[in-house]
């Protein structure tokens, strides 16, 4: 039975990172979990942009402002190419980047979704996620399961790694929750 945290009196401790391969549900994982936080969460994480029923691209959203920008397309014609998807990297600086600042400064939660090609392909996406690591705050942070870059080993190696599969991703909302709470650790 999942329980909703009605009072902001539980503070957020835990520093988590969610790692999967792509479409199995780690930003709709940290979608959930931000429902039911009564915190105030910052930083961003990344949506498909379809058209037709086919994926085009992909967004950026601030979570503390609702800003969007765009990651990547397949008409973006400026940048570095990931497939058949073309990075904006302006897009990810002024919304990602900014967003991922703005939640260091001010927000009791950091979300960064997620760490994968995309992403790393910005010269100024990685000093952000160390500038969030180098914090105290909670953290809630999302790898792509290949990232074999530096700074994703270090989130996984550092932070509270979970691994999400298609079999296990509807019962991971609570334990997540759990170890964000930190009673998950005898807290």
């Amino acid at each position: 039975m999942a329980v909703r945290i009605e009072s902001a009196e539980m503070p957020i401790k835990g520093r988590i990172a969610i790692t999967g391969r792509p479409e199995v549900g780690k930003t709709t994982l940290i979608e959930r979990l931000l429902d039911r936080l009564p915190v105030r969460a910052g930083g961003m994480i990344t949506r498909e942009i379809r058209v037709c029923g086919h994926r085009v691209g992909f967004e950026i959203v601030d979570l503390a402002t609702g800003t969007t920008g765009r990651l990547a397309h397949i008409h973006h014609r400026v940048g570095p190419k990931v497939g058949k998807y073309t990075v904006d990297l302006d897009g990810l600086r002024d919304t990602g980047v900014a967003a991922i600042d703005r939640a260091i400064a001010s927000s009791d939660l950091i979300v960064i979704d997620e760490i994968g090609p995309m992403e790393l392909a910005s010269p100024l996406f990685v000093p952000a996620v160390e500038r969030a690591l180098e914090t105290d705050k909670p953290l809630l942070i999302s790898t792509h399961a290949h990232a074999d870059c530096p700074i994703a080993h270090r989130v996984r190696r550092e932070l509270d790694l979970v691994r999400i599969k298609l079999g296990n991703r509807d019962r991971l909302v609570d334990e997540v929750l759990a170890r964000l709470l930190g009673s998950a650790s005898g807290d």
